[in-house]
């Protein structure tokens, strides 16, 4: 059992991070004071649990004016159900989530519906380029990401089966090489009522390694959160691969979650 395991799997022990987690699970963006609502304890003990939960990856934050918003990052359960259970119980997991998401929609409004974290040993110019250029983004996500990347352009997620069919197009909102993009995130021949979905990336260096923190905002229901979960899990252990060892992961994640 691997560091990072190790880390998440201690998290876990506890019956109030747990707890923590259920929460985040049933609505994430939530204060500290909303946090400790259902909770019999002082707020110094809540923001300790968080502090494990934050160091095991679990729980992201950000910041949002003066309030620090806390998400459930799925990321680190997604690689310890892809170890532990999903190659055996996937199917029938995936049916029973479906059938709880379905009878208990619940919609999340002026909020992230979901922030991903993942930590990259790597510059955050090799981030950027790996996110944005079109030869790279193939090789680890199946399509190529196609811009210039200046705000108010389009950007194309174009098959590359030479078709030039883009399954994802949007409108480039925000880019600050190499710490932040942003774009509007939907399939082409779909117009959602609501307005597009959102994602952001925030690139943010440390010494030798970078955080990526992935928002993507405005999701339509319940079961788009779910597939965005399985989705940006998916290729985002495929980018760390990628970026870390010159080579993309010898089968596409995406089947396995799909």
């Amino acid at each position: 059992m691997g560091v990072n395991d190790d880390g998440v799997f201690r998290a876990l022990a506890d019956p109030t991070r747990r707890a923590l987690l259920d929460e985040l699970r049933d609505q994430g963006g939530l204060t500290l004071s909303e946090l400790c609502g259902p909770l019999d304890m002082a707020r110094q003990s809540v923001t300790q649990h968080l502090g494990v939960l934050e160091a095991a990856n679990l729980v992201a934050t950000v910041r949002r004016g003066r309030e620090k918003l806390h998400y459930l990052n799925t990321v680190p359960l997604w690689d310890v159900a892809e170890r532990w259970i999903q190659r055996f119980e996937q199917p029938r997991l995936r049916t029973l989530r479906t059938i709880k998401h379905r009878a208990e929609e619940n919609e999340m409004a002026d909020r992230p519906s979901f922030v991903y974290v993942t930590y990259i040993e790597a510059a955050p110019e090799h981030v950027w380029e790996a996110l944005t250029d079109p030869v790279l983004t193939a090789e680890y996500w199946g399509h190529s990401n196609v811009s210039d990347w200046h705000v108010g352009s389009r950007w194309e997620h174009r098959r590359t089966d030479g078709s030039g069919i883009a399954d994802v197009v949007g409108t480039v909102l925000e880019s600050d090489p190499p710490r932040r993009l942003a774009m509007t995130f939907d399939p082409s021949d779909q117009a959602a009522l609501e307005g597009p979905s959102r994602v952001t990336f925030d690139i943010e260096p440390h010494k030798e390694i970078v955080r990526l923190t992935v928002t993507h905002d405005n999701l339509s229901d319940e079961e788009a959160r779910a597939d965005s979960a399985d989705g940006w899990a998916a290729v985002l252990s495929n980018l760390k691969s990628r970026i870390e060892t010159g080579r993309a992961l010898s089968q596409p994640p995406w089947e396995m979650a799909s």
